[in-house]
């Protein structure tokens, strides 16, 4: 029998009173108030009279944010007591935090513009800190999920539930986390699941409760590993990995003075890590400095800009070496990031180690990022030698074993023992990277002999061919014709890694002399050691041929971007280098070509394809790939690798090696035949649930509309991994391309149904399914391609009806387009007839959209009684900026005056209409 979700909330709170929580009875938010003050004064052993405690009410309502909230309670608030006094009054217990006041409760009902009834809560000193969600078996978590963005959006930010800084969802046998945030709409993919130090999965609810709900467990993980990051003005709590290596680094310094390692693949977040290990340590005694050191000036300002955001000055950042032994010198800069360059340098001269001569003997912790690039030198022994009472600790995704070591020296000489493991076997598993999908291309013939040369099957070394403008030609024709399959119509980018700068100048030379829309955009160094963003610095060319050649690519770009970079002035190198990397992770470039630069340390989560025509082995292999493999959308189903090598035999090799020797399926995405057999078996399910299109309307019963949206949405995501195979067509699938669109339509029907309920409805099983859309607008669907089919469109041709009826059909079935349909359907029956010319179409249909904007404007206008100038000011400060936080111009359009509890409500409804419709009209604009 099927556990129901009260079984499943009663069970919950029996196993938190056997671990040590009071039950209470809280049922609203008056008793919520209420037992708040009795805990509050509990925790600061104190009475507060009505005005005294009102004070504290009054701090708490200053919360206006997620963010501004969590800083509100880890302070403390100044109150003027009754007799004149000050006391200061403190919410958490942050030093000592078992110390808490811990209780349980469930079905607090939240009454606002809706009503919403709150699963099972978790307050400390009254507050609620935690809020958990429950399904039933069977019902998949995710609508857990979806339930508190929906709550979080309807009460949770008008109440005490604003304080919650961890959610958990869980429907009995799947359990996950995730912090508070300022979008929780945006997090589908930053709900985490815990673990054991092994990084087995603890699931089950009644396990997850006995280890991460543990009192003392959970007061720590919001006392000490939650981040609150300004930047995205949200929390981040630590994953389970994440916390079990701070730990055990923790545990070193203060017990120890011996080294360690973590080895925490690419990706994982090892950022955070660091900054929250870094973080702990520099708050101990006996510790006089703490220093992260990476490896790349690059690395430094990203670094330096990350923990800023985490803790606002929490870091000394060092632009030169003097700048470092500055900071070094200062006892009060505890935190500092720099590079190995300017350390070696700090403590090679003279001059810079008599500044810093007090630190000679003192505790300084060095946590050293992607250890295995920078400390197999001459620097380490430096290091060691002047500070002769370090700890080093060492973080890498790839580890440097006996079998990847060219100097006989690994990861583990340096640094001994290894602290915590977490391998990208591990973090694909908890879909925090994703898999790989591999495709070697290419075959290729001799000149001087009738020999194939397949690299699907053989290496290739032969220089010759390697290098031949014949075969370059091939590849680059190969990547025009498939590039927008692999980036879903240029959704995403690519970096494309070449073996030398040789070739890759005939590569950017052929891009740009083929006829295509592709953005084609390189990096180099002049000459040896001249970047140290360079792991290899092989002399293929002359040095002035390649400043010369980087120079012309430059005047390319200036052109293309609209810069004036000049590589000769003092500093033109890297402001290239900086304007180049934005660009990239802006989406603005779509094919960077490199030769080592790029495939190390580069985050961009727009960036889904590597293709790779060079020798890769080892942790380069791996550390290359794993630029394509970071989270992004479930449009981003995996990480495209486009080989035009055989690396087949070095891909397996390296891949068991960084994932501790287990089998490469577990990295590797499946074949394209097994995908296609997976979606025409989700095919056959729908067709027997719904033979035809409109029995969709007869399916009545919300479980059976739910059912049809699960086996719709399977498919898509099943039919978005097929895409990204060259192979895919159409024909293959089980059920024909125009079938599916029209279920499509019915698909987003639904999702308009749910959308548009009104409030204080009856809450519909429908309402926390996740619909997925971003999936559904990767087609190669949009306003221009609809502009180009009207254009075509002649109302006296034979085909005119197929014609008008398949635009519609396809704006019907795209979400992107829905909003325009009626418009353009207008259009087409009342204006498109006597048009002869495309100009004449593009002067028209400018004329139609500016006076159907004004129409829909001024409804908007009159239905929320508001004044046209404030609205369009806001519009204009919209369409500048990109952002949407100008709400005080808003509140000025409002032609009568609103109460103020009706003012946030009508200003978040304006703004959306307001939104919906620059949106909307716009995109018609953008196509002309």
């Amino acid at each position: 029998m099927r556990q129901s979700e009260a079984m499943l909330e009663n069970n919950l709170i029996k196993e938190l009173i056997s671990i040590g929580y009071e039950k209470i009875d809280v049922k609203n938010e008056e008793q919520l108030i209420s037992n708040f003050k009795i805990q509050l004064e509990k925790h600061n052993k104190i009475t507060l009279s009505r005005d005294e405690f009102k004070q504290v009410m009054n701090y708490l309502e200053k919360g206006t944010s997620v963010y501004k909230r969590a800083n509100l309670l880890r302070d403390r608030v100044n109150i003027i007591l009754d007799n004149g006094e000050k006391k200061h009054i403190s919410f958490l217990n942050q030093e000592k935090w078992c110390q808490n006041i811990f209780q349980v409760t469930n079905q607090v009902e939240i009454e606002k513009d809706n009503l919403n009834r709150y699963d099972v809560t978790i307050l400390i000193n009254g507050l609620p800190l935690v809020q958990i969600e429950l399904k039933r078996n069977g019902v998949e978590i995710m609508q857990g999920f979806n339930q508190i963005v929906r709550y979080n959006r309807q009460t949770m930010q008008k109440t005490l539930f604003g304080y919650v800084q961890i959610f958990v969802i869980s429907n009995g046998v799947n359990t996950k986390y995730f912090a508070n945030n300022k979008s929780l709409e945006k997090l589908g993919k930053q709900v985490f699941s815990w673990s054991d130090k092994e990084n087995k999965l603890i699931n089950n609810l009644s396990d997850f409760t006995n280890v991460f709900l543990e009192k003392c467990h959970l007061a720590k993980m919001i006392t000490k590993y939650i981040v609150l990051n300004e930047t995205m003005q949200g929390l981040m709590v630590l994953r389970p990995y994440q916390y079990y290596a701070v730990e055990r680094i923790i545990e070193k310094v203060e017990n120890t003075s011996s080294n360690g390692y973590i080895w925490h693949t690419t990706g994982s977040g090892k950022t955070l890590t660091s900054f929250k290990a870094s973080q702990i340590i520099k708050s101990l005694p006996k510790v006089k400095k703490v220093l992260f050191v990476v490896d790349r000036n690059d690395l430094d300002n990203q670094t330096m800009k990350e923990f800023d955001s985490f803790e606002k000055g929490s870091v000394g950042g060092t632009d030169d070496t003097k700048e470092l032994v500055k900071h070094l010198s200062d006892p009060k800069q505890k935190l500092i990031v720099t590079t190995i360059q300017k350390l070696n340098n700090a403590v090679s001269k003279p001059h810079n180690m008599k500044k810093i001569e007090y630190l000679k003997d003192e505790k300084v912790v060095f946590i050293f990022d992607e250890c295995h690039r920078s400390q197999f030198g001459e620097t380490h022994k430096k290091i060691c030698d002047f500070f002769t009472n370090n700890q080093m600790f060492g973080f890498t995704g790839t580890p440097i074993f006996a079998e990847n070591s060219n100097k006989n020296r690994t990861t583990k000489d340096l640094f001994h023992e290894r602290l915590h493991t977490y391998t990208i076997q591990n973090a694909i598993a908890d879909d925090n990277v994703l898999g790989f999908s591999i495709e070697y291309i290419g075959k290729y013939e001799k000149k001087d002999s009738a020999t194939e040369i397949d690299i699907q099957v053989e290496d290739i070394d032969e220089k010759e061919i390697l290098e031949s403008e014949e075969r370059i030609e091939k590849i680059v024709d190969y990547i025009i014709e498939n590039h927008d399959r692999k980036t879903h119509t240029k959704n995403y980018n690519s970096i494309f890694a070449i073996t030398n700068t040789k070739t890759l100048i005939k590569y950017y030379d052929t891009f740009k002399k083929k006829n295509h829309n592709l953005k084609i955009a390189t990096i180099f160094s002049f000459e040896a050691n001249e970047d140290i963003r360079e792991e290899s610095h092989t002399q293929d060319l002359p040095v002035e041929y390649k400043r010369e050649a980087l120079g012309r690519i430059v005047e390319d770009y200036n052109e293309e971007y609209g810069e004036n970079i000049n590589l000769k002035v003092n500093g033109g190198y890297n402001n290239y280098f900086v304007n180049l990397s934005n660009n990239v992770k802006a989406n603005k470039i779509d094919i960077l070509l490199v030769v080592n630069m790029f495939l190390t340390g580069f985050d961009n989560k727009k960036l889904n394809t590597l293709y790779v025509d060079k020798n890769l082995k080892y942790h380069g292999l791996i550390q290359a790939f794993s630029r394509t493999n970071r989270l992004e959308s479930d449009a981003k189903s995996h990480g495209n690798i486009v080989c035009f090598r055989n690396l087949k035999a070095k891909t397996d090799e390296a891949i068991r090696l960084f994932s501790n020797d287990s089998p490469t399926e577990n990295v590797l995405m499946k074949t394209y035949e097994e995908y296609l057999k997976s979606f025409n078996f989700k095919a056959k399910e729908l067709l027997n649930l719904v033979p035809e299109v409109q029995d969709v309307d007869g399916l009545i019963d919300e479980e059976d509309q739910k059912t049809f949206i699960e086996i719709f949405r399977n498919l898509v995501m099943s039919k978005n991994k097929l895409e990204g195979f060259v192979d895919f067509k159409f024909s293959d699938l089980g059920i024909d391309e125009d079938l599916f669109e029209k279920y499509r339509g019915k698909y987003l029907d639904l999702y308009e149904k749910v959308k548009n309920r009104g409030k204080k409805e009856k809450v519909s099983v429908l309402d926390e399914i996740d619909f997925k859309l971003d999936l559904l607008t990767r087609d190669i669907v949009n306003v221009n391609y609809i502009l180009m089919l009207l254009r075509k469109l002649n109302p006296k041709g034979k085909e005119f009806v197929k014609d008008r009826e398949f635009i519609l059909g396809k704006m019907e079935s795209m979400p992107n387009l829905r909003n325009i349909k009626d418009l353009i359907e207008e259009f087409i029956d009342n204006h498109l007839d006597g048009i002869t010319t495309e100009e004449e179409f593009d002067e028209k249909f400018e004329e139609y959209i500016e006076v159907k904007r004004k129409e829909e404007l001024n409804e908007i206008l009159e239905k929320e009684e508001l004044m046209e100038e404030p609205v369009n000011k806001f519009i204009d400060y919209f369409e500048f900026t990109g952002k949407d936080d100008k709400d005080e111009i808003l509140k000025s359009s409002f032609r009568e005056k609103v109460k103020f509890r009706e003012r946030r409500a009508k200003t978040e409804r304006v703004k959306a209409r307001v939104l919906d419709f620059v949106e909307k009209f716009n995109s018609l604009h953008i196509g002309i």
